[in-house]
């Protein structure tokens, strides 16, 4: 009869949920002991004459069977370690000669298969039993031995509690086979605790090797990850080690950050415009672009290690000083507020100010006019907003006095050559003040004196106004606020030109398949297409929804995007139409990937599953053409094959899947068979090539992007940690080495490499900053520095002429 649960149906059902999958997950490691079993019989008899193999009553494997699986070592003694627990049982093939007792030990169990049946994941979701997949090919299946009586069966009634007769199935398979298991009391790797219920697992990345030469092993918040190793690597010992010969060098900085910061905008001595974004303090040089008149570009001040919040020119017009907010190491330790001064001439920080004596960040500065900028003031980001002056000689805090917050109106203003003055109010207008005639009738006004007017006014921007300057040329630069526009005005007000950057946490990345072009969009709605050769912005458009992913088409000609709703559009990239929009469900999209060959499109949803369209010739049009299910989260990377019938997907609980595409969009239960598949791309952040780049300690979110270079030498990183890492390819060996590059003020949300690997781009994700870096050869120039540096970043090239 149906009626309300009652109230302890809820815990009986997470109950039996819970033991449902540390079952699944026990009958998963119970298949690879009956791999490792069948492997190990077929290794002795590749040890024993066959004589002795006949003679004892085994009958002796065909010819074309005996030899070893590539990968293998040719002679090795097997021995299996089993862990006593629940989630890890290993191989160790050990290199000996194999001792003739060994070779009549008893059969594999039944149904001996390298492979675990159903459809489990590598990274432990969900499961569906089933047939066991075909093994690995040259494993020789033994004979198999009668039913003892007292086996227990799945479904069968036993004394023992539910949770316990698994382990003792485990340990009866393994005293059955004495011969061959050796126990170990080693805990080394474990520390004794079952991973999925060790109180270290959510901040764990530990790796091992389950069957040498086979397969390695790596958890992630406790959840095992099997990658089976590809045939061609006969050792993990003759992969590269150490760093890339590749280095990296900050060659151009897209963004400024006029959202929530002042006086951020300043005209040096040297006619450079400096400003500030993320961690960097940019120097650029207008210019005609590369080898145009006044050789325009950039120069980069990196000696920040948190966001920069505000700036300051000394009197000299070389000087500067900035101020950076406080923040937190990749460990947690505290990063203090502290003042920079430093030469813009050579880029050397002179003098650290303050550190230590600031709360919370450093909002504003102001050096001292009347005695050539001997003091520097310093207002904190405090309650109170503490108001201090320094010596700038000495590093000294002179005094200090809490600062009241006053109404902010006119955040800032400028004087014109002519005299009239220019402010920039709260609502985003430019006022225009000239002088008028004075008036003896106004009370208060004195008669000889001039007063000053609105003769003009112009609506800037969207929001405050939070900086002017006017430059040599004569024409007024300004930096808005909420739309982080920098325009430059004409007599007038008039405006000629103006550069539009992110203003919100940037996502989708992707470059052009032939051009050093390349595409960005995130919380702002905006999509924005960059040459990377001009280092300007090519075009931007209005989503009208948050955008996530971007892919363009092999041809270059339309880009697809994805966006949060679970809607998907591609545009024409020349006439910025759009050309196709569908809807695949209501969940947001976290990837979308074409195949090589242009013919089809997959589509990563928060709804578990991969859509995929064949597309036409030209990637205007496109229609579905199945669905990929099987994935127990949300997917979150995917890659094509070379040949573009296969993808490779990994999804937020770190499971890694094989789809068949051109076979009818179908899972590969047998994730060995796909060891030695090639791929197009690798974005996967979960995967035997690239397990290496994981750090110890890992809670699995630390890494949000990966992506191989397209000669697949070098793979680059984008952590959680501000930092972007370079390592080599394939990185397939625990805590292997990178090189490091800081810069970026907020996680590091994606990286992507040009088509022809001559440049990296970075996306910032709060600080909304994209980051172009030069990729440089061993035999190139000498490497960029890896942490935040005081050496100059030159760049030949320009950008926007303002």
């Amino acid at each position: 009869m149906d009626g309300a649960a009652g109230p302890g149906d809820g815990p009986a059902r997470e109950a039996l949920q819970s033991l449902s999958q540390r079952l699944r997950v026990q009958e998963q490691e119970m298949e690879l002991v009956k791999a490792a079993l069948a492997e190990a019989l077929r290794l002795l008899r590749l040890q024993v004459p066959p004589s002795s193999l006949q003679g004892s009553g085994t009958p002796a494997p065909p010819g074309d069977s005996l030899a070893a699986p590539p990968g293998l070592p040719p002679t090795c003694t097997p021995s299996l370690v089993s862990r006593g627990t629940q989630t890890e049982t290993e191989v160790e093939l050990k290199s000996s000669p194999g001792p003739p007792g060994l070779s009549n030990g008893p059969p594999a169990p039944q149904g001996a298969s390298e492979e675990p049946s159903g459809t489990q994941s590598e990274g432990g979701g969900s499961s569906s039993s089933g047939a066991g997949s075909p093994g690995p090919p040259g494993i020789l299946r033994p004979l198999q031995p009668p039913q003892r009586a007292d086996t227990p069966r799945r479904n069968s009634s036993s004394s023992s509690s539910p949770s316990e007769r698994p382990r003792q199935k485990l340990s009866r398979k393994a005293i059955s086979s004495a011969n061959l298991l050796v126990r170990s009391g080693s805990t080394e790797s474990r520390g004794g605790k079952d991973p999925l219920s060790s109180p270290g697992g959510p901040g764990s990345r530990r790796s091992n090797y389950n069957l040498e030469g086979i397969s390695v092993k790596m958890f992630l918040r406790g959840r095992p990850i099997t990658m089976y190793i590809p045939s061609g690597i006969r050792s993990l010992e003759e992969l590269p080690s150490g760093p890339p010969p590749e280095t990296l060098s900050l060659d151009w900085v897209y963004g400024y950050r006029g959202r929530d910061s002042r006086s951020n905008l300043f005209v040096l001595r040297s006619g450079e415009v400096v400003y500030f974004i993320a961690c960097v303090v940019v120097l650029y040089r207008p210019g005609g672009g590369p080898g145009g008149p006044g050789g325009g570009g950039q120069r980069h001040y990196r000696g920040h290690t948190d966001c920069v919040r505000c700036l300051a020119v000394h009197p000299d017009g070389v000087r500067v000083a900035s101020g950076q907010t406080a923040g937190v190491d990749k460990d947690g330790k505290p990063l203090q507020p502290v003042v920079h001064i430093w030469d813009s001439e050579t880029l050397l920080k002179l003098q650290e100010i303050g550190l230590g004596a600031f709360e919370r960040g450093v909002g504003a500065l102001a050096f001292s006019a009347a005695d050539q900028g001997a003091f520097l003031c310093v207002v904190d980001d405090s309650n109170e907003h503490m108001l201090s002056v320094w010596d700038c000689s000495r590093g000294m805090k002179l005094a200090e006095i809490k600062k009241y917050k006053k109404p902010k109106f006119i955040p800032c203003f400028v004087f014109l050559p002519d005299g009239d003055i220019l402010t920039g109010d709260s609502e985003g207008n430019i006022l225009t003040w000239g002088r008028s005639p004075s008036d003896s009738k106004t009370p208060g006004r004195g008669g000889a004196k001039e007063t000053y007017g609105i003769v003009a006014q112009a609506h800037a921007h969207e929001g405050s106004i939070f900086a002017l300057c006017l430059r040599r040329d004569g024409t007024v630069l300004s930096g808005g606020g909420r739309d982080r526009r920098l325009v430059q005005w004409g007599p007038g007000l008039v405006a000629l030109q103006e550069a539009e950057g992110h203003t919100d946490e940037l996502w989708g990345l992707c470059t052009h398949p032939s051009q050093n072009r390349f595409l960005t969009c995130g919380h702002d709605r905006q999509l924005c297409l960059w040459d990377g050769e001009s280092h300007a912005l090519a075009w931007s458009i209005d989503l009208k929804e948050t955008g996530l992913c971007a892919d363009f088409h092999p041809s270059g000609a339309v880009v697809a995007v994805g966006l949060n709703t679970g809607r998907w559009l591609v545009l024409d990239t020349e006439t910025r139409e759009i050309v196709s929009d569908v809807i695949d469900g209501n969940e947001q999209l976290s990837v979308v990937r074409y195949s090589p060959d242009g013919l089809y499109l997959a589509i990563g949803s928060h709804d578990n599953v991969i859509y995929i369209y064949s597309v036409s010739s030209d990637g205007a049009k496109s229609s579905r053409f199945g669905r990929c299910m099987g994935h127990s989260s949300f997917i979150t990377h995917l890659d094509w094959s070379k040949d573009g019938n296969f993808i490779m997907s990994n999804s937020g609980d770190y499971e890694i899947l094989y789809w068949d595409v051109a076979g009818g969009c179908k899972q590969l239960k047998n994730r060995y068979e796909s060891r030695d598949r090639e791929w197009a791309t690798y974005t996967c952040v979960l995967g035997f090539h690239v397990y290496g780049v994981w750090p110890d300690g890992s809670d699995g979110t630390d890494i949000n992007s990966l992506c191989r270079s397209h000669n697949e030498r070098v793979v680059a990183v984008a952590d959680d940690f501000c930092k972007v890492h370079l390592f080599q390819y394939p990185c397939a060996r625990a805590k292997a080495p990178s090189r490091m590059y800081g810069g970026h003020g907020s996680h590091v949300t994606s990286v992507r490499f040009t088509h022809d690997d001559s440049h990296l781009v970075s996306l910032g994700g709060k600080d909304a900053s994209i980051f172009q870096w030069r990729v440089l050869g061993a035999g190139g120039a000498g490497p960029a520095p890896a942490t935040p540096s005081r050496t100059p970043s030159l760049s030949p090239a320009s950008s926007l002429d303002v």
